[in-house]
């Protein structure tokens, strides 16, 4: 079954974005004249969803609902409806969130590459240590075989 998507979109601009999604969704299967009634169908069904819900027309929506073609007419599953809701106020908070988690992200980073650095040197002393313990195997050979030779 066929879902439409508004994605986010201010409330205020919900009705054209379900026209141009229907639309997008239809292209070519429709008379044009139905896709707008369809449309304008469920805009006013959300219409009134909406204004129960107390959203207002500077809040985000994201609006989802299944729908159906029978005999070239849309044919709306109101079962499926799902509308998000994200108030102003909300988005203030949430744009201080994401103010948080980008901080921390670049704390992040920045400790990453301080111990990328940290392995790279640790790399190096190993090797380092490891040509030492090489020389002081050779040069402990060489002594046995020259304790051995005399």
């Amino acid at each position: 079954m066929p879902r439409l998507s508004t994605g986010f979109v201010r409330a205020s601009g919900y009705a054209n974005k379900v026209r141009k999604v229907l639309f997008a969704l239809t292209r070519g299967k429709l008379n044009p004249e139905k896709v707008v009634r369809a449309a304008a169908q469920l805009n006013q069904y959300l219409f009134e969803k909406l204004q129960e819900m107390g959203v207002r027309k500077e809040d985000v929506v994201r609006i989802s609902i299944e729908f159906s073609i029978r005999s070239s007419e849309i044919m709306w599953n109101y079962d499926t409806l799902k509308i998000e809701v994200y108030k102003r106020e909300e988005e203030e908070k949430l744009a201080e969130a994401m103010k948080e988690v980008e901080e921390s992200e670049k704390a992040l980073e920045i400790a990453i590459e301080e111990l990328s650095k940290l392995s790279e040197k640790l790399m190096g002393l190993s090797a380092e240590v490891s040509q030492i313990v090489e020389q002081l195997k050779r040069e402990y050979t060489s002594l046995k075989l020259e304790f051995e030779e005399e």
